[in-house]
C-alpha cells in the first residue's frame, strides 16, 4: 500500500502586516483625538466664559468688541440663558442674584435721581428747622435764660432746654410752682406747632429721699418730668410726641459735694428731637407696627 505524502506547511512571511496595521490605526485615532482636543472654538469658549462670569456675578474677562452703531450693552447681556448659566444660578442664594444696594433717590454714581429729594438738602432743611426752633425757644425763655435758670443748647440733631428745679419745684416736691406755670406754658406754646418728638428728663442730686410719695430719687425725678409733660398736654402739645424719663442722681453735671453742684444737678431737661430721629423712634416702636 502506497504511503501518503505529507504536505509541507507554507510559512507566512507577511504575518507582521496585521499587528502593524492595528498599530497604525491606533496611532491615527490617537492623533485625531489629540487634534480634536487641541482645536478650540473661540466663539463657544467665549459664550461659556461669559456664562460662567455672569453666573458668579463677575465681569466677563473676554474682550467685548462693539461695532460702530451697535448696542453698547455687554455681550453677556445679549446672550440667551444657557444650560451652564442656569445650572450655576440655580444654586446661588437669592441675595447673590440681586443688584447691589444703593442709597434711596440716588443713581449708581451717587448722584440724586431726577425728581428725587437730595439727602444732603433734606438734612440741611432739618438743621435749619432745628435752628429756627432753637431761636423761638430762646425768645420765649429769654427772661429765664438771662436769670441763668434756663439754658438752651443744640446737641447734634436735637435741642436741649435745661431748666433748674429751683424755678419749677419746691424741695422734695413734684408739684409745679406757680412761678413756673407761665414760662413752661410759653415753652409749650412755642413747641405745639412743630411735629418733633419731645423727651422730658428728670434729674436729682445724690441726697436720698424716703417719703410715702417718693421712696427714692427715681420716683421723684420721674414725677417731676411727668408734671412738665402734663402741663405740655394741657397747652395742646400732642401726647404721642411726649416721653417721660427719670434719671434720679445717675447723670450729674457737677459734683454733689457742694451746694452749687447739687443745685445744678437738680434739673429738668426738655429734649426736642430732630424729625429724622423722631421718625426712627416711631418706626422702632412695636405699638406703631
Amino acid at each position: 500500500m502506497a504511503r501518503r505524502h505529507r504536505h509541507e506547511e507554507h510559512q507566512n512571511h507577511e504575518a507582521w502586516a496585521i499587528p502593524y496595521g492595528d498599530l497604525v490605526t491606533l496611532l491615527l485615532a490617537f492623533f485625531v483625538v489629540m487634534y480634536a482636543v487641541s482645536s478650540v472654538n473661540a466663539g463657544k469658549y467665549r459664550v461659556l466664559s461669559d456664562a460662567l462670569s455672569a453666573a458668579f456675578r463677575g465681569t466677563p474677562r473676554s474682550p467685548q468688541p462693539i461695532a460702530v452703531g451697535s448696542d453698547p450693552r455687554l455681550m453677556s447681556e445679549r446672550l440667551p440663558i444657557s444650560e451652564v448659566n442656569r445650572m450655576f444660578t440655580a444654586g446661588l442664594p437669592a441675595h447673590a442674584l440681586l443688584p447691589l444696594p444703593q442709597a434711596p433717590g440716588t443713581t449708581l454714581s451717587g448722584a440724586p435721581r431726577p425728581g428725587s429729594v437730595d439727602p444732603r438738602a433734606a438734612d440741611a432743611d432739618r438743621q435749619r428747622q432745628l435752628d429756627l426752633m432753637a431761636n423761638e425757644v430762646g425768645a420765649v425763655m429769654r427772661q429765664q435764660i438771662e436769670a441763668q435758670r434756663v439754658r438752651v443748647t443744640r446737641r447734634g440733631n436735637a435741642i436741649e432746654v435745661e431748666i433748674s428745679t429751683d424755678l419749677l419745684f419746691g424741695s422734695g416736691s413734684a408739684l409745679l410752682a406757680p412761678a413756673a406755670l407761665a414760662p413752661l406754658g410759653n415753652l409749650a406754646d412755642a413747641l405745639r406747632p412743630w411735629p418733633n418728638s419731645i423727651r422730658v428728663e428728670g434729674h436729682t442730686d445724690d441726697r436720698s429721699i424716703a417719703t410715702l410719695a417718693f421712696p427714692s430719687n427715681w420716683e421723684l425725678s420721674a414725677a417731676r418730668a411727668a408734671s412738665v409733660v402734663r402741663l405740655f398736654t394741657q397747652h395742646g402739645v400732642a401726647a404721642q410726641r411726649l416721653a417721660v424719663i427719670g434719671f434720679a442722681e445717675q447723670r450729674p453735671v457737677q459734683s454733689n459735694r457742694t451746694p452749687t453742684g447739687r443745685n445744678a444737678n437738680r434739673r429738668v431737661v426738655v429734649m426736642i428731637l430732630g424729625q429724622e430721629t423722631s421718625a426712627l423712634r416711631a418706626d422702632a416702636d412695636p405699638a406703631r407696627s
